[in-house]
């Protein structure tokens, strides 16, 4: 589990920093950046490099391996101080504070700001997005890839989906980024998949979700991987988050990823409220999004 680091960037000096940014500007070139290259990368002298090494290697943020040469390389702690030094300097956030939610691909903490916010930390390994970048190239291009660099193209995409996508598709609204990190508006509610709607909501909840679905096609993209775990429900509506795998809607399998997004809804509101909803098959219902046509399942439910 990566530890809060937020503690421990109210500790560093600036030139802790240019040893840590020298460190991930080598890891650019190689996994393990050879300490004699460091000087070189961080503009700091040999002597405070080995200084601030130590340091470094203290407060966990750096790793040290001897291989045929003595190399370093970023923790995700490194990593994620570096992105919170950033966020600190432009001023976007004044401080963190409780965690939001720990998940195998991301880590989010509430944090201090002019309004409430939350930081998201992208923890992609780098096994799981090999398989992914043959469908969706968030690597292809690259011949040496680190799972902080996989972090990273998945926060980017992330945080250009958002873009996009807010205000017109009930998203967060997108803050600020930073390498694999985003800081976005703090959601309200409760996760779908801990929610137990009504009898009188379950269909308006389901009809309101897949609009969403559909403001998105709109808007030139597809979710790629809708559950329940990446739904909020809030007395205003439903908010979808989670979009570092979205794909834009020219993609060659957007069709495909699409009737997969409505399959996962659908299945998921039978399973937990079996009879409750209209039985219409998934393609009919992406069919009606893709044309901007959905208004309830019901009425593709009478129509088919």
């Amino acid at each position: 589990m990566v530890q809060n680091v937020a503690g421990l960037v109210a500790e560093l000096e600036p030139e802790d920093v240019h040893l840590l940014s020298g460190v991930e500007h080598g890891m650019r070139f190689s996994e393990w950046v050879a300490r004699s290259k460091l000087p070189e990368f961080s503009g700091l002298t040999p002597e405070n490099v080995d200084y601030r090494l130590e340091r470094c290697l203290d407060r966990e943020l750096i790793e040290r391996k001897t291989i045929q040469y003595e190399g370093y390389k970023l923790t995700y702690e490194g990593y994620d101080a570096l992105a919170l030094h950033t966020f600190a300097e432009r001023e976007t956030i004044t401080g963190v504070g409780a965690s939001l939610g720990v998940g195998k691909e991301s880590d989010v903490y509430e944090v201090e700001s002019y309004r409430p916010l939350a930081l998201k930390y992208h923890r992609e390994g780098i096994t799981e997005f090999r398989a992914v970048d043959k469908e969706r190239a968030y690597t292809a291009d690259r011949e040496h890839v680190s799972s902080l660099y996989t972090a990273r193209v998945a926060a980017e995409r992330e945080f250009d989906a958002l873009e996009t996508l807010y205000p017109d598709v009930s998203v967060p609204q997108p803050i600020d980024h930073n390498r694999h990190a985003i800081v976005m508006a703090k959601m309200d509610g409760v996760e779908l998949s801990r929610t137990r709607l009504e009898d009188e909501q379950i269909r308006g909840v389901l009809d309101l979700l897949l609009e969403e679905v559909q403001s998105a096609y709109a808007e030139g993209y597809v979710h790629g991987d809708m559950s329940e775990y990446n739904v909020f429900v809030a007395a205003d509506g439903v908010t979808i988050f989670d979009w570092p795998q979205a794909v834009p809607t020219g993609h060659d399998n957007a069709a495909e990823y699409l009737v997969r997004d409505v399959e996962n809804v659908l299945g998921y509101f039978e399973r937990k409220y079996p009879g409750s909803t209209d039985a219409v098959e998934a393609a009919t219902v992406a069919d009606a999004i893709r044309d901007g046509d959905f208004e309830c399942v019901a009425g593709l439910a009478d129509a088919s």
